[in-house]
């Protein structure tokens, strides 16, 4: 089986990557980061012209009809560079929530979201590490047609920004999951944003009684949403990896001690012996789970084995990196500290690889 990138993906990468190179540089990216803009809008609407917000959704809703591999190609970048961009979550996450629902609004929203006029956040996440949509826990309580949203969202990834939320919620207690659309305009919605560890923005929002619109169709696609957005999440986390430990490398044979490069003393070399190993072997569970999803084979247990290993490897990855470059690697001022906190923040969400190894250790 061949897990390389196709001739069309390598080229959307040069693409994208060269874009990347000379426009998102770390010192760009700090500022960003420190600016009151909760992301580059500049950076947004040309990855739109590049049809990266059209590419994973299908050519009858306006999109591209690229497959996860077309985005997990794209989404190695993103981690590489540090993106903060909410590409995950407006497009991987709330955008396929819209795309699998026929509803009129849906559709209309998912429109704007492909042509980059408006941004849709996926409010999940309740506090206590949701990995699994049978922790959910929010009620939507039935109005007569419609409902009305009660209890709090965290982390929600562009929450403060967002035009419209997707929210997932239990349809009445003890009920069935459903899915549901909540306009930026909706009353008693109150949203508190800051700025995660990694540098996104974020938000926890707290529903009192706030109309939803019940997306129909859309819970029946919520595993598979999940998982393609673990999928590309991880994507993500391997682009970082990959950063570490070609800054680690090149670090380790410059930065000299007692006349010769660290690099050469036996436990620094054996260290980043260790780091490539675990990269390697991150990214080659991503592929494999890659191509598994694309041929639509992929299981709860393949999705569980690679949130796992990426979470579990990129936290081994980061703390060598930090190790190697010592005292240094802790501060602001270099990209280290920063692709490290990257690699936490891409371990949290949906679940922590603490959890998702005993899921495969249970399965």
């Amino acid at each position: 089986m061949d897990f390389s990138f196709t001739e069309e993906q390598e080229m959307l990468r040069d693409g994208v990557g060269k874009y990347l190179e000379k426009n998102y540089d770390f010192e760009t990216r700090q500022a960003l980061v420190r600016s009151e803009e909760p992301w580059s809008q500049k950076a947004w609407q040309q990855f739109a012209e590049f049809g990266l917000l059209a590419l994973p959704f299908a050519e009858e809703q306006g999109g591209l009809g690229g497959s996860i591999s077309d985005c997990v190609a794209v989404a190695e970048l993103f981690g590489k560079h540090l993106v903060i961009e909410p590409y995950a979550a407006s497009i991987m996450l709330a955008g396929a929530a819209l795309a699998a629902s026929d509803d009129g609004p849906a559709q209309d929203w998912l429109e704007k979201v492909i042509a980059g006029e408006a941004i849709a956040a996926f409010a999940y996440e309740e506090g206590a590490g949701t990995a699994a949509p049978d922790m959910v826990a929010m009620i939507a309580e039935p109005v007569g047609d419609a409902f009305t949203l009660t209890g709090e969202k965290r982390l929600v990834v562009a929450g403060g920004e967002a035009d419209c939320l997707i929210v997932v919620a239990r349809r009445g207690e003890d009920g069935p999951l459903g899915v549901f659309l909540v306009e930026k305009t909706a009353q008693r919605m109150e949203a508190r944003s800051y700025t995660t560890i990694d540098g996104r923005s974020a938000a926890n929002i707290r529903f009192d009684a706030t109309p939803a619109t019940l997306l129909d169709g859309a819970e029946a696609a919520l595993d598979r949403i999940l998982a393609h957005a673990i999928i590309v999440q991880s994507a993500e986390a391997v682009g970082a990896m990959g950063a570490l430990l070609a800054l680690t490398s090149d670090y380790a044979m410059t930065r000299k001690q007692f006349g010769v490069p660290i690099g050469t003393f036996q436990a620094v070399a054996h260290r980043l012996a260790d780091m490539k190993i675990a990269y390697t072997k991150a990214r080659a569970t991503l592929l494999y789970t890659t191509a598994m999803a694309e041929s639509g084979a992929v299981k709860p247990r393949d999705i569980a084995i690679l949130k796992g290993q990426v979470g579990k490897l990129g936290k081994a990855v980061g703390e060598a990196a930090i190790q190697t470059h010592g005292g240094v690697g802790m501060t602001d001022e270099l990209s280290v500290s920063h692709y490290h906190k990257r690699l936490l923040a891409c371990d949290a969400m949906f679940g922590s690889h603490d959890y998702h190894l005993r899921v495969v250790g249970q399965g």
